[in-house]
């Protein structure tokens, strides 16, 4: 039996978990009587809900060729499905150390997307030769000549060497199940996929005799033996009952015992004797391993070297609720309890940064993206964490004496009636527009911006567009800060005066002037953020104001009054929202924006104050 090593990456939905659907049900993966569903790797609720690979998954499957040359051969695969979306890049870059070949996915219409840059270049870092599948064939907007030669002219630009540029090609479509050396060749299913795994990536050659070496590259968790270290044995065997070393961060070396060996098997694990160098494995009986620990035997401690990941480029403050609804809502509501929730994130999640505030109630916290520290506040909420969040801030740095920000590599396609509308949208978010190509009705618009430009960026796009425009970024690079270079919110904010349920009496003079944010019988306090109002200033409102009783009936007043529709934020879209006065409230059931100051007297004290010291300091100058 043959057996290989494989990671699937591309850019966000360009399909790989639809292929690897493809893969485990042609290799028998499920049971005749199991009902089947789509994107069965994706088994967390926010992935299925986002339609996005946000947790790198493993699984195996064996396959008998079927066609071809290696007709009657076996073969094993490991499959590592990554995460597709720049946020979860950390996910990308550790499990990638798994592999020892990928498999490229390509859109036929988009071709290399930003994400397709980042993912390819780790993976020609680490050697990875790759197998470009061209996904989507039966679309009838299918580029799919040109964009093999995108895949071709990227590689080069990375610097592949020739053997990495000497890729085979596969035409496929994960929704119907096949993927082919040709493109008329839909009758084989997958085989021609399995067959090209077998041929073009290379069978792990590692020393299977050698003192034991095992690099923990993911964690899992059970209720009933504690953490289990996924990774692939690089050196040696190990096996249950084993006497290891466990090499940390620091430098020191503890003792443990492995008490159980699982090898990947379809979508689940079975119970492993031993597994060799080269193998991928799940290592229970050892307590506090953590991710980029080597496991090793006691008399030969080599570390491996630890997993890198790109630094973090967003950061957001983290804080209880003291909101005069602080504690209604939520299971966990204390600085003990989210403490202690964000270091237990921590263990798995590489990317992630978490550092004391200004004061014991509150957290910094540093993602590599909205999204990223987005699914982990929704996360939170969902398990009955309630807290309070602040505007997300890009991290600055030094860099040979200047600093710097983080600079984003963006790609956006819009309808031609929306390109006047996004050009100018960019440009007064700093962006530098480097590529504007028409592409099938559409306009492809490439353009450098800053990562500040890129919050709340996405939501006025799409009201800008008509909902016509499709974006993604990258990170590209470290850049001298321009602080006046984006504008913050135009529109002003209607504030909420008193506290109680909002009512339609006073809704309805409201929304003439406004978009509200609440709706009759919402739950309103002093200082949240009810309405955006269509003017720049800010107007405060009461938004629970009652119709006063009288006997005297008016005929025209009595008339039924229709509402306009609130606006509903969605998580991330609250987060772009708010500037650097204001919070976001996180419940279980609610998400609610206020100002840091509920109180208006206060909000103005401040106000004056910093306005003294603009113009003290501007006398100075």
């Amino acid at each position: 039996m043959e057996f290989r090593n494989v990671a699937i990456i591309a850019h966000v939905d360009h399909g790989k978990t639809t292929l690897v659907d493809a893969m485990l049900r042609q290799a028998g993966a499920f049971r005749t009587n199991e009902a089947l569903t789509e994107c069965v790797m994706d088994s967390n609720p926010l992935e299925r809900e986002r339609g996005i690979t946000i947790l790198s998954k493993n699984c195996a499957v064996t396959y008998e060729i079927r066609f071809g040359p290696n007709k009657g051969t076996i073969l094993r695969v490991n499959i590592i499905d990554t995460p597709g979306h720049a946020d979860f890049g950390g996910e990308v870059e550790r499990v990638l150390r798994m592999a020892d070949g990928c498999a490229l996915l390509i859109d036929a219409l988009e071709g290399p997307m930003p994400q397709t840059r980042f993912v390819l270049q780790k993976a020609i870092q680490l050697g990875l030769k790759p197998i470009v599948v061209v996904n989507k064939c039966d679309r009838p907007d299918a580029r799919t000549d040109a964009v093999v030669n995108e895949v071709f002219d990227l590689l080069i630009e990375l610097g592949a060497d020739e053997i990495a540029l000497d890729f085979p090609v596969l035409w496929a479509s994960g929704r119907d199940g096949w993927a082919s050396r040709d493109k008329n060749q839909k009758d084989r299913g997958v085989d021609d996929l399995f067959d090209a795994i077998l041929t073009h990536v290379p069978a792990p050659k590692m020393d299977a005799t050698g003192p034991l070496q095992f690099l923990v590259t993911n964690l899992d968790y059970s209720e009933y033996v504690g953490r289990i270290a996924i990774g692939r044995v690089m050196r040696g065997s190990i096996k249950p009952g084993m006497a290891v070393g466990l090499c940390r961060a620091d430098g020191r070396m503890d003792r443990g015992r492995v008490s159980k060996v699982n090898q990947f098997q379809g979508l689940g694990r079975r119970e492993a004797q031993e597994v060799f160098a080269g193998d991928l494995c799940a290592v229970e009986g050892i307590p506090d391993i953590t991710i980029g620990d080597t496991v090793v035997h006691p008399d030969s401690p080599d570390a491996l070297p630890r997993v890198s990941v790109d630094e973090p480029t967003l950061h957001m403050v983290f804080r209880i609720n003291d909101g005069p609804l602080g504690g209604r809502e939520g299971k966990f509501v204390t600085s003990r309890q989210l403490s202690e929730r964000l270091d237990r994130e921590l263990r798995s999640n590489v990317a992630l940064r978490v550092s004391p505030g200004e004061t014991s109630e509150e957290f910094h916290v540093s993602g590599r993206g909205l999204l990223h520290l987005g699914v982990l506040l929704e996360t939170m909420r969902r398990e009955g964490f309630e807290l309070t969040v602040g505007k997300p801030l890009v991290i600055e740095k030094e860099v040979n004496g200047e600093m710097c920000e983080p600079w984003e590599r963006l790609t956006l396609d819009v309808a031609e009636s929306g390109m006047g509308a996004a050009l100018e949208l960019l440009g007064s978010r700093a962006a530098e527009i480097t590529k504007v190509d028409p592409r099938n009705g559409r306009m492809h618009i490439e353009a450098d911006i800053p990562a500040r430009g890129l919050i709340g960026l996405r939501s006025r796009l799409l009201n800008a567009t008509g909902g016509e425009a499709v974006m993604h970024h990258a990170f590209a690079s470290w850049r001298g800060v321009n602080p006046g270079a984006i504008k913050p919110r135009v529109q002003g904010v209607l504030i909420a005066n008193e506290a109680g349920p909002a009512t339609s009496y006073a809704i309805e003079p409201l929304s003439d002037r406004a978009v509200m944010f609440v709706k009759p019988g919402d739950i309103c306090y002093q200082g949240m953020l009810v309405g955006e109002n269509t003017r720049e200033n800010n107007l405060v409102v009461n938004a629970t104001r009652m119709k006063p009783f009288s006997n005297v009936r008016a005929i025209s007043k009595d008339a039924t009054v229709v509402l306009k529709q609130p606006r509903i934020m969605s998580l991330e879209q609250a987060l772009e929202y708010i500037e650097e006065d204001e919070l976001v409230e996180i419940t279980p059931t609610a998400i609610r924006m206020r100002k840091r100051l509920l109180n208006e007297t206060e909000r103005k004290r401040v106000e004056r104050s910093e306005r003294s010291r603009a113009e003290a300091s501007s006398r100075e100058g």
